[in-house]
């Protein structure tokens, strides 16, 4: 297995929470930085938050204080917890390394904020 498998998105009332979760292979997980990325239609892919292999972690300003990011390095994978959501973070999330490599593009996951 070369690419992440993203599982946890879903349509959720504006307002809610959603849990993502990444696994990923030992190669990619051994690379320092990995990230949440997101892909709504019509705009480009961005960066939402990223963690270092030490815990680090940081996040787009659109999106601080409503989600979280943590890594485990023992399982291989990567959560981004999202609270407060609104109908703009709709996308197709994905995770990968930070800077993200083609290669490592896995099929995401669609998260819905919708009433």
């Amino acid at each position: 297995q070369v690419h992440p498998v993203e599982s946890g998105g879903g349509l959720v009332q504006p307002g809610g929470s959603l849990r993502l979760s990444c696994a990923a292979s030992r190669t990619i997980f051994s690379i320092d930085t990995m990230g949440w990325y997101r892909q709504a239609p019509g705009k480009q892919r961005e960066l939402v938050a990223r963690i270092t292999i030490g815990g680090y972690m940081d996040y787009a300003d659109s999106v601080k204080g409503r989600f979280t990011i943590s890594r485990d390095n023992v399982k291989r994978t990567v959560d981004l917890q999202m609270n407060s959501l609104k109908p703009e973070d709709t996308a197709g999330y994905y995770c990968n390394v930070v800077p993200f490599r083609a290669g490592y593009w896995g099929q995401g996951t669609q998260v819905t904020v919708s009433s």
